[in-house]
């Protein structure tokens, strides 16, 4: 028999990016539209706002998506360039060390020595990286990655609040909108969930109170002055 185990900290990355994107997607897309539908707008208003806030939401979230990660990745670079550095001019006390980190975790004074001098001789950048800084390839800053996510997975989201006011009668969206918005947020939030090994029922219910909360505070401002919010 073979034990085997599948972990998903490898999927954090895309999936926060992912599940952040299309949650805002639909929460402020449908709140929009929830809004200015509550202030008795005319359909092509309602649907102009709404295909708006979905062009600018997704490129608000690629654009601030790349900007955090890039940061994110300037610092690891940096960080990486001075260990590098440190490795070329004192490698001696780096392999001390990096002996001393394992010594904290357990390993008694010789096995540490050995198995940072070990793990210095097959990639001493990598085993600092790893141990001293806590960059690793599968948590490591992709920006160009979250961005794609983002942007897409907020179009993903918002395209069903805006498709709603397409194709169904006036008189049904202010109930519609945000019926579908609060039972896609459930889904998703449920298979968000599960992906990364969490309760679905605990993810679906915290998204479907956020947004509910985010719509019906939308169509109170909308109804209370009566202009598109």
């Amino acid at each position: 028999m073979t034990h085997s185990e599948t972990h998903r900290i490898h999927r954090s990355g895309w999936l926060r990016a992912a599940v952040l994107g299309a949650n805002d997607g639909i929460v402020s897309t449908a709140s929009l539209i929830v809004g200015v539908a509550a202030a008795d707008s005319e359909r092509a208003n309602i649907l102009l706002a709404g295909t708006a806030g979905l062009v600018a939401g997704a490129m608000s979230m690629a654009a601030g998506e790349y900007v955090s990660v890039k940061s994110q990745e300037d610092t690891e670079r940096a960080d990486l360039a001075m260990e590098a550095d440190a490795l070329e001019n004192n490698r001696d006390e780096e392999e001390q060390e990096l002996a001393g980190i394992y010594r904290d975790r357990g390993l008694d004074e010789p096995l540490a020595l050995e198995v940072a001098r070990q793990l210095m001789k097959h990639d001493a950048l990598g085993a600092h990286a790893r141990d001293e800084i806590g960059i690793t390839n599968e948590l490591s800053a992709r920006p160009i990655q979250a961005a794609i996510w983002s942007a897409a997975a907020f179009s993903a989201g918002a395209i069903v609040p805006v498709l709603a006011v397409a194709l169904a009668p006036s008189k049904w969206l202010l109930w519609l909108v945000p019926v579908s918005a609060v039972a896609l947020l459930g889904t998703l939030g449920a298979i968000a969930a599960v992906t990364g090994g969490a309760p679905p029922l605990r993810g679906a219910v915290r998204v479907c109170f956020w947004g509910s909360f985010a719509m019906g505070l939308t169509a109170v401002v909308g109804k209370l002055f009566g202009i598109a919010v």
